[in-house]
């Protein structure tokens, strides 16, 4: 059997009634562009092996309820390198999405762009990321599967620009190969496993569980929306029902461990929800969990602090998260609780600063409507961040200040034993944030 048959066993395996698309007319014949001598025997000996006259095989599929376009690379063809008649074949296939208003899916197995076509191959990059962005600029959703190995162009334009990167177990990712690369490194920097720790790739995901993952993703991320989404509705109160007294008791209330935290939050808001994580500039922050999940028949997508000081890596990640949602047509729902931003020195080198500002553009930016709940700490502008203007709501364990009261204290060189005193100037309960115009209401 041609050895291509993987890759069509593979694309059938995700997506029933698997329909390969025509191929655009060729473009390279003989010995290609740059007259590479033997290169039309390379492509024949190829295409005798795989079964296939290029290196990728696109057409589209029904995944569980929904259809997706699919466009799969092929190792065996020459490496899953890229040429003139490859470039053509993706660019279809996004055209194909844009117009039948489909999420594409790209299984990726590429060593880059294919040198006996020389610049003509290469600048095939160029294309394939403009027809991407194109396709994105219209809601449609990219989804890539990154396997062994995803290596030079197609990691850069296709891969790392998809909108959710899943990765198999131990594949090679990196945009230098081994055989280019200046060291001799090949650890897991240059594998899935240090890109997911790197924030680079949302999932590691086994084979035998692909099927089920894309098919829960096309679901959530389709793109038939209406145009103007409704707001997330607000989730119900978890926890206290009743008002602290004083502003201290509102900062232990919402310092307790034994509160409802995030998790909790989304569990009982969402039937199914798919996280993803990392702001794809090497970075990766466990105390910021976003995705989408599924609502009373509805898909809202989450950005929720989990009660520890936020990094840039975070806040990167929930612009991440809310300017997808934004191109998708999905309402937002954030959940604050956070003592503040993380102010040491390596949150300063990793650019808090700039990062907290994505989030604040992103939030002001949408389109779509964004909901906030507080549902713990609100400290001051790393709180704020994802708090929706006009649209806040917070729970009756919950505090929001400009400053926590201790660090008042501090920087008005008080006594600590004047810190209650300060929590009651600072009127960050949540009955005063409502009577202030902050909060629409307390959630019971």
């Amino acid at each position: 059997m041609a050895e291509h048959g993987a890759v069509r066993a593979l694309v059938e395996a995700i997506g029933r009634d698997f329909a390969e698309f025509a191929p655009p007319p060729p473009r390279t014949g003989g010995d290609g562009p740059l007259g590479w001598p033997g290169y039309a025997e390379q492509r024949a000996r190829a295409a005798e092996r795989t079964g296939s006259e290029e290196s990728v095989l696109c057409g589209r599929a029904r995944l569980g309820e929904r259809e997706a376009v699919l466009i799969a690379f092929d190792f065996a063809f020459l490496g899953g390198s890229v040429g003139q008649d490859t470039g053509a074949r993706v660019v279809a296939a996004f055209e194909h999405a844009r117009e039948q208003r489909l999420p594409v899916i790209s299984l990726i197995a590429s060593g880059g762009s294919r040198m006996q076509e020389g610049i003509r191959a290469l600048q095939q990059l160029q294309v394939i990321a403009r027809a991407g962005l194109r396709a994105g600029e219209d809601g449609i959703p990219h989804i890539a599967v990154l396997r062994d190995p995803t290596t030079g162009g197609m990691w850069a334009a296709l891969g790392a620009a998809a909108d959710v990167v899943l990765a198999a177990p131990g594949a090679r990712i990196a945009f230098g190969g081994a055989r280019v690369r200046s060291s001799g490194e090949d650890g897991d920097d240059f594998r899935a496993e240090g890109k997911l720790a790197d924030g680079q790739v949302d999932r590691i995901v086994e084979e035998t569980e692909l099927p089920g993952v894309l098919t829960e993703l096309v679901s959530l991320l389709h793109p038939a929306r209406p145009a103007a989404p409704e707001p997330a509705p607000v989730p119900a109160a978890l926890g206290s029902v009743t008002s602290p007294e004083t502003g201290m008791r509102a900062v232990e209330r919402a310092r307790s461990a034994d509160r409802p935290r995030a998790r909790d939050h989304l569990d009982a808001y969402f039937s199914n929800r798919f996280e993803i994580g990392g702001d794809r500039a090497g970075g990766r922050d466990e105390g910021v969990i976003c995705g989408f999940g599924e609502h009373d028949g509805r898909v809202v997508a989450f950005a929720a602090q989990t009660g520890t000081a936020t990094t840039p890596a975070g806040f990167r990640t929930a612009a991440r998260l809310i300017r997808l949602a934004d191109r998708l047509g999905i309402p937002v729902l954030t959940l604050v609780d956070t003592p503040g931003a993380a102010n040491d020195a390596a949150a300063e080198r990793a650019g808090v600063g700039p990062a907290i500002a994505e989030v604040f553009g992103a939030v002001a930016g949408a389109r779509v409507p964004v909901t906030t709940l507080v549902i713990g700490e609100g400290g001051s502008g790393g709180a704020l961040a994802l708090a929706a203007p006009d649209n806040t709501w917070v729970t009756a364990d919950a505090y929001f200040a400009v400053i926590a009261p201790e660090s008042a204290a501090a920087i008005l060189k008080r006594d600590p034993a004047e810190v209650p005193e300060l929590a009651e100037r600072l009127k960050l309960r949540p009955q005063d944030l409502v009577e202030l115009g902050f909060a629409r209401g307390i959630i019971r």
